[in-house]
């Protein structure tokens, strides 16, 4: 059973893929029952279907493959619900011989073309922070102009900068540049903003708007002052051109005064009276922590420094508490009227990046981090951002919305992910809550082709159904509805059916264990816990769950640890929980609270291969006595003769050993006779260009010698086979200077935990 084929055609990763065939089995389990789903995944020969879906009256589940078709009297049963449905009479004409698309087998995942009138263009809001120093400010500058060559023309633009004070552009004013300005010390309430930019909606519908649809939401006509077509605002590349630093003196000792959260709630504002309910995107560039107004983080005293994880831990964050729940009442804003949050920060410190998450979080906005704006990270990913795709369309969703129906015996616990909860009440809706629960459908307003998210289910019959003509089926159906960049409204729908194992029937449940699914799956529920409750207790319940599902799927002799076996589906399971134990998700020793806040953000919405490549990195070996291959993230796998390429996601590394150092330094790879080397020292950077290729974000790319400084980044992710406290070891071994356990002693704990007699 290969996982993979799934997550190919249908975008969606199982922890199990035979389900327990109760609740009992199910806690036996251990792992969670549940899946990981990309909902905009591009799948090759994908059909979008030009008509509306055919939906069952009783759950709201939509015609696929699975459902049972009686073509005599046109009528066909859900696999969901088990009711059944008549055709609509456009479906008079199917036959056996000749069904429509959505019935063939091969189209579990399809999409279709909603009927209904096409949204505007996607509306880009630039929010840009102008207390920056002169040469960050260019930087800035020169991105942000070279990505409006990029943007498609139709798109919408909005400018907005603040520092001290709030601007809002008015690009419809061609004479000259020209600005609303608000002040910066408190938040600007939403009429207001309408008032002062003349956004006012009449009282009186405008011409045009007696013919629109009942709930399409109204589109401002005075728009165009502030939004306008790219292709129709040419001075706002002059605008951003004369940009210059904020004017307000900062007098020494202290912070610019930086107003972002008042400028992120003028933007909420501006969209909100403009675009209400049509996908639009903020992008905020930040250099800094915001010092002044509604969402202060940190004081303009540079001798109060900003909040610490220990801070945090111990409620010694003045800030952050207030702040947090700002900007949770600003996602909230953002989540109702569909717009998104994406942020670009670049600072050697801290910018506040942790308070401000749930406006990206909750929205499945994009957030990069970076030391200074002229750097790769932020130049390639603000490019990448743009992407399009072979339509010459964005590769984005916008303003969308997740629902998930699935047969009677399974019910939905929640989601981890960037989504908010739609509070939809449903009969498959579990009262055991995991991440965003009580609810069957959930807002998701920007997904990307690896946008993916975690559902968790529970199995909830108590006993195995002695009826024979139940199924032994479980139907799961994942229905996307969104706002394509053509201004189309597609629905994909994807639907899968699971089969179920016999009562007691382990050895069936562990053929279909997808390990990597699983970690995936547990890493997103450890982060969930890490985020309310001790890293002690995280732990200690990761280690728990180890042990009872290495007991109840293990072979073993009672009592013996040296006989403890573990299937092919469960073999490299532990070692994935070791590194996630040693992982920055859970151990934030080393990484500032934004950093973690960061690195928690992608792990959420990864895909299952990103995810694993996070959690447990990847090391090929390139050598002169072998070919390159992959080897152990091990201290045992550091030579001095072999090239190593490390791959973290976040981090691209290329690791010369001392060998290939002195040689390099020698100038060999530089004289005929040694061509080999040359080439070997080019095979590295070419597998390196090529994961980088197509990477989101753009990962930090280095080369680093053994002993170096930079080649810590390697050190703090092998596994420390080798150590200080070791007293052998051999001459060519590197040694890991750390006090973490082994995985050898962490393994060898494990067996003698799991086998103990119950």
């Amino acid at each position: 059973m290969d996982p993979t084929l799934n997550e190919t055609s249908n975008g969606v990763r199982n922890s199990w893929n035979i389900l327990p065939a109760n609740r009992i089995d199910q806690s036996r389990c251990v792992i969670p029952v549940g899946c990981l789903y990309t909902p905009l995944k591009e799948i090759p020969g994908l059909l979008t279907l030009p008509y509306e879906p055919v939906v069952c009256k009783t759950c709201r589940g939509i015609l696929n493959p699975f459902a049972r078709v009686d073509y005599r009297i046109k009528q066909w049963s859900c696999p969901l619900c088990m009711d059944v449905n008549m055709f609509p009479p456009s479906y008079s004409g199917i036959t056996e011989a000749q069904h429509p698309a959505e019935l063939h087998t091969g189209f579990t995942t399809i999409e279709y073309k909603l009927n209904k009138p096409n949204a505007p263009a996607p509306v880009f809001l630039l929010l840009v922070d102008t207390c920056l120093p002169e040469d960050e400010m260019r930087f800035m500058k020169d991105s942000i102009l070279q990505s409006l060559n990029i943007i498609p023309e139709n798109s919408l633009v909005g400018l907005i900068t603040y520092g001290a004070t709030v601007q809002v552009f008015e690009l419809g004013f061609k004479e000259c540049s020209k600005a609303y300005v608000f002040r910066g010390d408190k938040e600007t309430p939403v009429e207001q903003v309408q008032e002062q930019l003349g956004l006012k909606m009449p009282s009186q519908p405008q011409q045009g708007q007696f013919g629109r649809l009942p709930n399409q939401p109204i589109i401002n006509p005075a728009i165009s002052k502030f939004l306008c077509p790219l292709a129709d605002c040419p001075q706002l590349m002059d605008i951003i051109e004369e940009l210059q630093t904020d004017p307000w003196p900062v007098k020494s000792g202290r912070r610019p005064r930086r107003c972002t959260g008042v400028a992120l709630s003028v933007a909420t504002s501006l969209l909100e009276s403009t675009f209400k309910g049509y996908g639009s995107r903020i992008l905020n560039f930040i250099g800094g922590p915001c010092t002044f107004g509604d969402g202060e983080v940190v004081g303009l005293e540079l001798i109060e420094q900003i909040r610490l994880h220990n801070e945090l831990r111990s409620g010694k964050a003045p800030h952050f508490k207030k702040a947090t729940e700002f900007y949770k009442k600003i996602a909230q804003r953002l989540v109702q009227n569909g717009h998104v949050l994406d942020i670009f920060a670049a600072n050697l410190d801290q910018i506040g990046v942790l308070e401000m998450k749930s406006c990206c979080e909750n929205t499945g906005g994009t957030m990069v981090l970076t030391d200074t704006f002229d750097n790769p990270i932020f130049k390639e990913s603000y490019m990448r951002f743009f992407e399009t795709g072979s339509d010459e369309q964005l590769k984005m969703g916008l303003n969308g919305s997740v629902e998930i129906q699935c047969s009677n015996e399974i019910k939905v616990c929640g989601v981890l992910g960037p989504v908010t909860s739609m509070n939809r009440k449903a009969n498959n809706v579990s009262e055991n809550i995991i991440g965003e629960g009580s609810t069957n459908a959930w807002k998701i307003n920007a997904i990307h082709p690896s946008t993916t998210l975690a559902f968790y289910f529970d199995v909830v019959n108590q006993q195995n159904p002695t009826n024979m003509n139940t199924p032994a089926i479980r139907c799961f159906q994942f229905v996307t509805a969104y706002q394509h960049p053509s201004g189309e409204y597609r629905l994909r729908v994807t639907t899968q059916s699971l089969g179920c194992a016999q009562p007691n029937r382990f050895d069936e449940l562990a053929q279909g264990f997808d390990q990597e699914a699983a970690t995936a799956l547990v890493a997103r529920l450890s982060v969930f816990k890490a985020e309310t409750e001790y890293l002690f207790d995280v732990l200690r319940w990761l280690d728990k769950s180890l042990i009872k599902l290495v007991s109840k799927f293990g072979t073993y002799t009672p009592n013996n640890p040296d006989s403890l076996i573990l299937s092919p589906q469960f073999s490299v399971f532990p070692q994935f929980l070791y590194h996630l134990r040693r992982s920055q998700f859970l151990r934030v020793f080393n990484s500032s609270p934004d950093e973690t806040a960061w690195f928690r953000l992608l792990l959420n919405r990864e895909t299952t291969t990103n995810s694993i490549t996070m959690i447990q990195p990847t090391l090929y070996s390139y050598s002169f006595t072998e070919s390159p291959h992959p080897v152990e993230l091990d201290s045992n796998s550091v030579r001095p003769d072999v090239i190593l390429l490390l791959d973290t996601f976040f981090t691209v590394l290329i690791h010369y050993g001392e060998t290939v150092t002195s040689w390099r330094e020698a100038g060999y790879h530089h004289q005929p006779q040694y061509e080999s080397f040359a080439k070997l020292l080019e095979l590295p950077k070419n597998d390196a260009k090529l994961i980088i290729k197509d990477r989101f974000p753009y990962p930090r790319y280095i080369e680093c010698d053994q002993g170096s400084g930079q080649a810590r980044f390697l050190m703090a992710k092998i596994n420390p086979s080798t150590t200080h406290k070791d007293q052998m070891y051999g001459q060519n071994s590197t040694v890991v200077l750390t006090d973490d356990a082994a995985m050898q002693v962490f393994l060898d704990g494990l067996r003698k935990l799991a086998v103990q007699s119950q």
